[in-house]
């Protein structure tokens, strides 16, 4: 029986809509719970997922490199997901037009801050060049991320890492430091969500209301050409 089932695996493993699949299925039962939890963020989908899917290709002796040719049509995903965010902001073009030097004056201030602080934090922690290099756009969402990172000298996979990190962190907390600050327009708070935590933090917004999500959406691809411009100044300040 053993061998029996170890052959269907050597035979499913080699399928590349395996691991889309798992992939799949492992999201939606996590987000399942997150529904049935009333939103809490310590059971984000996202972070459960990844968890599961580590402790599933550790089991199973899966290379990432295996993984990802079966799940990569997700990842081709987020260019299109990304410009579709487009669409829900169409809807709030009024308010746009009222906010766009505020939100202007936010998302450079913003963008600096998300740079500068962790990197000076990394730096005092004793934090080599090219890890600082690499922390560099961990507020950006990953596919641009990641390009910046290589584009720099940093360590892209890294900086793929710290950009999941960053924005289950701030999904997570966004919440909790709206509250205490007392902010309590949508259109503020997503805004915030998205320059801070990029997809993860657009989603989260999403969740909460439609027009925090669009403007969660605009940061977010905003602070991703924002960080590109802004980059190579602060790199002058770390070199």
């Amino acid at each position: 029986m053993i061998p029996r089932l170890a052959e269907i695996w050597v035979y499913l493993s080699a399928s590349p809509l395996l691991w889309l699949t798992v992939t799949l299925i492992i999201y939606q039962a996590t987000f399942w719970i997150y529904l049935r939890a009333n939103l809490h963020p310590l059971l984000n989908p996202v972070a459960w997922s990844i968890a599961f899917l580590i402790l599933l290709l550790k089991g199973t002796g899966t290379s990432y490199e295996t993984y990802f040719n079966g799940a990569q049509f997700i990842h081709f995903l987020l260019g299109p997901a990304t410009v579709a965010l487009a669409i829900p902001l169409y809807s709030h073009l009024g308010k746009l037009r009222l906010l766009w030097l505020p939100l202007t004056g936010a998302l450079v201030v913003g963008s600096i801050t998300a740079m500068l602080s962790a990197v000076i934090i990394a730096w005092l922690l004793g934090v080599d060049h090219t890890t600082l290099l690499s922390i560099l756009p961990k507020s950006v969402t990953a596919a641009i991320a990641m390009g910046i990172s290589e584009k720099i000298g940093g360590l892209p996979s890294l900086t793929a890492v710290l950009v999941i990190m960053t924005g289950i962190l701030g999904a997570g907390m966004a919440r909790y430091v709206f509250n205490f600050l007392r902010i309590t327009d949508h259109s503020i708070r997503g805004f915030a969500l998205g320059l801070a935590a990029h997809g993860i933090g657009t989603a989260r917004a999403f969740q909460v209301n439609e027009e925090a999500g669009a403007f969660a959406g605009l940061a977010m691809g905003l602070n991703g050409l924002a960080t590109s411009f802004l980059v190579p100044l602060v790199m002058i300040l770390i070199n």
